[in-house]
């Protein structure tokens, strides 16, 4: 037994090699990652037609990836994404959420209710990749003019969920249950002083047919040709604050007659890490407070009247985020009086995203399902990530499953990350996304079609 699954590690080594990062993570897993095939029909018919179906689904990628929309502005995305299901012969519900879409795929058995979430929107990232399809838009945000990219993969999120419409819509004669399909938009937040994102979605009523179950997946750099997953807390709950700093304006050459908010903004800014460090037990409660913004000012010579700090706040859990929320007024009320000036702070100024949280059942029951469609590169073995994900509030309503598929190619020691001008997504990766969906909806489908 032993000899038979080191030669089948060996066999995937060779066909797909994986970087140092997972195998030090992951390899005992790896090696223990029995590839059990169910050859359900779903997923015989999706052998058969896999390469017809990639060629439609790289073509949709290089689309929406030339043409991003930022959140609550993807009216170009959404119509082409209508018309796509439009001519599959599904019947599309459209401005959801402001530019969101759903429509449902009927199986011919009875069965569950399964929802498939993807975002639809892009980043204000301007394109560095030199790809032939590389984005060259640009708009206007927070007052700037900025390019615009999917410098967060969700053009592929678009593109595999387009690939499993297009395969259900036309195997639903093998299908148990039904299908929705959710296409949402703003998931990286919608602009400030409108709502936006799964929250709307819901509160639109999208789940007032209430799905028995909800799949996402997100692309990354990690993981490198891997599918991975995480039970229980997967990402953080995140929120951004602002720290508004008022004081008195002076010329540059008499700072004495001014009340300086540039000084308060540095301590404040430097002061929010002991937080971390020297009020949090973060052994088992990690948490994160970044500053990432930091205006103040207009010319060399003059000190301003005011300063604003602006940053992100992750934890994994409510009672460190209050906890958090608390500290940082002590220090900024108590810098900026030391300081002479005022300093108010507000929380959630974009709204907030709760921890996603995987149904610990379904990732144990479904893993087997991911593992199949990737080959037996899986992993379960990975950290919580602190980024956030609106899908939790999808996930708060239904048990979810988030997996992650790594979309740098096989065998790349290091690749440009998320959220960054040369992200790159390698269309051979792909595949597996299709594959882990359908086999997430065939699987779960039949166990719970009552037959």
């Amino acid at each position: 037994m032993y000899k038979s699954k080191l030669l089948q590690l060996l066999l995937l080594l060779f066909l797909f090699p994986v970087s140092a990062q997972l195998m030090s993570v992951n390899e005992e897993s790896l090696l223990n990652n029995t590839i059990l095939i169910n050859p359900s029909p779903l997923k015989e018919s999706l052998n058969q037609d896999i390469d017809g179906l990639m060629s439609k689904v790289i073509k949709w990628r290089h689309y929406f990836h030339q043409y991003p929309e930022l959140g609550n502005r993807e009216f170009r995305t959404s119509k082409r994404i209508e018309q796509i299901l439009t001519d599959l012969g599904l019947e599309v519900q459209t401005e959801i959420a402001y530019t969101g879409l759903t429509a449902y795929i009927r199986g011919e058995h009875p069965g569950p209710l399964i929802a498939l979430r993807a975002d639809i929107d892009g980043l204000p990232v301007t394109e560095m990749t030199n790809l032939p399809y590389a984005s060259t838009e640009k708009t206007t945000y927070q007052g700037n003019e900025v390019g615009v990219m999917h410098a967060c993969g969700h053009d592929a999120h678009i593109a595999v969920m387009l690939g499993v419409a297009d395969f259900l819509s036309r195997n639903t004669d093998k299908l148990h249950g039904d299908i929705l399909l959710i296409f949402q938009p703003a998931e990286e937040g919608p602009p400030e002083g409108e709502e936006g994102g799964a929250e709307l979605m819901l509160k639109e009523g999208i789940f007032e047919e209430k799905p028995d179950v909800i799949f996402g997946m997100h692309v990354t750099n990690s993981y490198h040709g891997a599918v991975a997953v995480k039970s229980g807390p997967a990402m953080a709950s995140a929120e951004a604050f602002r720290i508004n700093i008022k004081g008195t304006q002076s010329h540059g050459s008499t700072p004495w007659a001014s009340n300086d908010p540039i000084m308060a903004a540095f301590d404040i800014g430097t002061s929010l890490q002991t937080i971390l460090s020297r009020r949090i037990d973060i052994r088992e409660n990690p948490a994160v407070i970044s500053v990432g913004i930091v205006k103040a000012g207009s010319r060399n010579n003059i000190i301003p009247e005011t300063a604003m700090l602006e940053g992100t706040i992750r934890t994994f859990d409510n009672e460190v985020l209050s906890l958090i929320h608390k500290e940082m007024r002590t220090i900024a009320t108590n810098i900026a009086e030391a300081h002479n000036v005022e300093a108010t702070v507000d929380f959630a100024i974009y709204g907030s995203y709760p921890v996603t949280v995987n149904d610990p059942d379904l990732v144990k029951n479904y893993s087997q399902s991911l593992i199949e469609a990737t080959g037996g590169m899986f992993s379960s073995d990975i950290l919580a990530s602190t980024g956030a994900e609106d899908f939790a509030f999808f996930a708060n309503e239904v048990p979810g499953l988030y997996f992650w598929l790594g979309v740098n190619g096989k065998g790349v020691e290091s690749a440009p990350g998320n959220h960054t001008p040369y992200f790159i997504v390698h269309d051979s990766a792909l595949d597996a996304g299709v594959k882990s969906f359908i086999n997430l909806v065939s699987d779960y489908s039949d166990d719970h079609s009552g037959n």
